[in-house]
């Protein structure tokens, strides 16, 4: 009878599919973070044609 290894082993081929899944799910993640970044900055920026208060032209009426 053959001995069977304490621990399960992959081929070299399960292996090298397995390190370009981690590979690919990590530069997913990567990208999710920088949309949800991008995401959050575009919330929290005042629209660019949108005037502020300290503009002085929040009416529309000039003095």
């Amino acid at each position: 009878m053959t001995e069977r290894p304490d621990t399960p082993r992959l081929t070299d081929r399960a292996e090298a599919a397995r390190q370009q899944r981690l590979a690919r799910e990590a530069e997913a993640l990567r990208a999710n973070l920088r949309r949800r970044k991008q995401q959050s900055r575009a919330r929290t920026a005042p629209a660019p044609d949108a005037p502020t208060p300290d503009s002085g032209d929040i009416s529309g009426n000039e003095a």
